[in-house]
């Protein structure tokens, strides 16, 4: 990519996740950095009033709690591990949450685990919130649940959490601040040859053998953890900045088209990436027949898929699931995220969505397939 469509991509950027590290949060562990925090609550106030679209993932919980606790060492006990992140919650919630308010910005504090986003509804659960939110223009502060996992459902790191959280919002970029400038060729402490890298493609396994060394003593990424979680990024369509979180103003920066820290570009858009992993699946749970209006409406209006627009359903599926489209000859002309299960579904069908809370005694949604979760099929 050149520099041009580089500053472009960047510019361009509506809907954006940062993630920050411990080490940068709590100041390498001496407790939380308040005025790293202000400095990033000013620029993400500034994004928001450019009419931009933010999310701030963070870690810090354990190495605060920590602190609390008069600790030195990081524990290696489970038990020892959640007690310190619920202490050290308490307190980054707090600093987030004053100073985003000193700038205008309401926050909303947010807990994951894996387990939240490996299961499908959960995982629409939490994408519903996190998007309400977004439109309320409310910054959402992220961190993994510490205080619940176990080493089973862990992320393991928050570089991964703020890749599955792009994933779950359909980010443009991915921003991750570290305590390194960005990826070199080779580590730069041992390797006086090691060559700066600016940019290159996301999932690019030379990347890999690049990247290595384990983190700090106060978090557990490093710059391999990084890469991967750019790779993960990527399959959704966003591009990932890996960057200094101390550079001056950088997320204001990077906004501007300035080349800072290691830009890992995505090379599928995220609009079509999303539709070609639902039009790449090769088993479906089940379908909605809908009647002529209703196709007419998704193929030449663009359209959401309503439940009054369906005739029928075939087979069963649980709400989040893929499932086909088909007109009332047995032709697939779309498919995409089921809103409800088949169950109910077959109750919704004919149905205006003013009725649906009636029907099943509560709304997820208006659609049984929104547009933006829709791909249409072609057809010979």
């Amino acid at each position: 990519m050149n520099q041009q469509a580089t500053q472009t991509l960047l510019r361009e950027a509506r809907r954006i996740v940062v993630k920050v590290g411990s080490s940068l949060v709590t100041n390498e562990g001496r407790g939380l950095d308040e005025a790293a925090i202000e400095e990033w609550s000013r620029q993400l106030a500034a994004l928001v009033k450019d009419g931009r679209e933010v999310i701030m993932v963070s870690s810090g919980a354990i190495a605060e709690g920590m602190k609390r606790l008069g600790w030195t060492r990081r524990p290696k006990e489970i038990h020892e591990l959640q007690a310190a992140a619920a202490v050290g919650q308490m307190g980054l919630a707090q600093m987030y949450e004053t100073r985003l308010r000193a700038h205008g910005l309401p926050s909303a504090q947010v807990l994951l685990t894996h387990a939240d986003l490996a299961d499908r509804e959960r995982y629409l659960n939490a994408r519903s919130t996190l998007l309400t939110l977004l439109d309320l223009g409310v910054v959402s502060v992220i961190n993994e649940n510490d205080t619940v996992v176990t080493d089973e459902i862990k992320f393991g790191d928050n570089d991964t959490l703020g890749a599955l959280v792009a994933n779950l919002v359909e980010a443009d970029v991915l921003v991750i601040l570290t305590d390194q400038k960005g990826l070199y060729t080779a580590d730069p402490r041992k390797d006086p040859a090691a060559q700066f890298v600016h940019e290159a493609r996301a999932g690019d396994p030379a990347l890999e053998q690049m990247a290595g060394g384990a983190g700090s003593s106060i978090g557990k990424g490093g710059m391999i953890t990084k890469i991967l979680a750019a790779k993960r990024a990527a399959g959704s369509g966003a591009s990932t900045v890996i960057a200094w979180g101390r550079e001056p103003s950088v997320l204001l920066r990077l906004v501007q088209g300035e080349s800072i820290g290691t830009l890992l570009v995505a090379q599928t858009g995220k609009t079509q990436a999303r539709k070609q992993w639902m039009a790449d699946h090769l088993q479906l749970r089940g379908a909605v027949v809908v009647d002529a209006g209703a196709v007419r409406k998704l193929r030449e209006d663009g359209k959401s898929l309503l439940p009054i627009g369906m005739t029928a359903v075939e087979g069963e599926f649980s709400r989040g699931e893929v499932i086909a489209v088909r007109d009332d000859q047995g032709v697939e002309i779309a498919r995409g995220l089921a809103n409800y299960a088949s169950a109910e579904a077959r109750l919704l069908c004919r149905k205006p969505s003013s009725e649906i809370e009636i029907l099943l005694g509560y709304m997820a949604e208006p659609e049984m397939v929104h547009r933006d979760n829709l791909v249409l099929m072609k057809t010979t």
